[in-house]
């Protein structure tokens, strides 16, 4: 019985593995690069978070939640963040309707949140009770109108973007609503060889067709197979250390957190860790994480976790050059 248990546990996860290698593929047909990026929403999308993208325009981060939204066969929507937008463009609102014998009522019209992919197009531009709106329909996955609550389907993401180089006007987002984002994701440049593909692709007259590769049932096998990648208590006491290491206030805080940290990252940085990194073990091919799968999504788990000092600021020090500090020495302490 032991051994039947086992090959379903071994056939779940290369079907799991072959699943996701192609929707990869797929992605890939009309983007180009951007591994860690593509890597990380599908990480959010299976451990049930949200994702919040930094980046300059251009570089195809809509595109990306649309071509995913063709692949897995979900609904999709794009909701374009501005300073006059209020939260019941996002959500949605009642109207008032009229029956065929004159009779008036009340309907609730859903908004673009009921969607399974949601883009949140530069979410710093929209006021903080706009963000907030939406915010909290990530967090409860529910939307509540008047005394009725509607319930959002799952699978359900919101890819967040900001451009980091217009902040006038803006409104950034405060660190608490922050961190209810699973990952924030830094999008850079192409390199020369992933440019020269770009303007290839630009230049030939038949566009790529995505084919769609799963549907929302087999996106919801694939969770469940995600929550059984076994952690070793040694992994989990790795991923506990470096939370702990970038809260200057503990006793096992690293230097660097005690001299440039203001806040450190919440216990949620935690639970992240260790249930980002359950997926991409799962996309290895593994049904155990490993140390160097919590290394290798602890930077995008912690970046937007963990507030400096003015000190900081002043020695040139950011959120990057401190975590890479502390995950190195945490590493090197827990291979040791």
């Amino acid at each position: 019985m032991l051994y039947n248990s086992k090959v379903g546990t071994e056939a779940a996860l290369q079907v799991a593995v072959e699943r996701l290698a192609r929707v990869r593929a797929e992605i890939a047909k009309i983007i180009v690069g951007q591994d860690d990026v593509v890597e990380g929403v599908l990480i959010c999308l299976l451990a049930s978070g949200h994702v919040l993208l930094e980046g300059v325009p251009g570089l195809g981060k809509t595109t990306l939640l649309r071509t995913l939204a063709r692949a897995l066969q979900l609904k999709y929507s794009r909701i374009q963040f501005t300073p006059d937008l209020m939260p019941a463009d996002i959500v949605g609102s009642m109207i008032i309707e009229t029956s065929d014998h004159g009779a008036k009522f009340l309907r609730f019209q859903p908004g673009p949140i009921f969607a399974n992919l949601v883009l949140a197009d530069e979410i710093n531009r929209a006021t903080p009770k706009t963000q907030s709106a939406l915010l909290e329909a990530m967090q409860e996955r529910t939307v509540t109108s008047g005394t009725t609550t509607h319930e959002l389907e799952l699978p359900f993401l919101v890819m967040a973007t900001q451009n980091p180089i217009e902040m006038e006007g803006t409104y950034p987002l405060p660190e608490a609503q922050l961190d209810r984002f699973l990952m924030k994701i830094l999008v850079t440049y192409p390199t020369r060889a992933e440019l020269n593909r770009i303007v290839e692709r630009t230049i030939q007259r038949e566009e790529a067709t995505v084919s769609a590769v799963l549907d929302r049932d087999a996106i919801m096998e694939v969770r469940s197979v995600c929550r059984e990648v076994l952690v070793a208590p040694h992994v989990q006491e790795y991923a506990i250390q470096l939370v702990m290491a970038t809260q200057p206030e503990q006793r096992e805080a690293h230097e660097v957190a005690r001299k440039y940290v203001r806040y450190g990252s919440s216990p949620r940085g935690a639970q992240a860790l260790v249930e980002c990194g359950r997926v991409l073990a799962l996309m290895r091919g593994r049904y155990h994480l490993s140390l160097d799968d919590v290394q290798h999504v602890a930077r995008a788990v912690l970046r937007h976790r963990i507030i400096v000092n003015f000190d900081a600021h002043a020695d040139g020090q950011t959120p990057e050059t401190i975590l890479e500090t502390i995950i190195q020495e945490v590493t090197a302490h827990a291979a040791a």
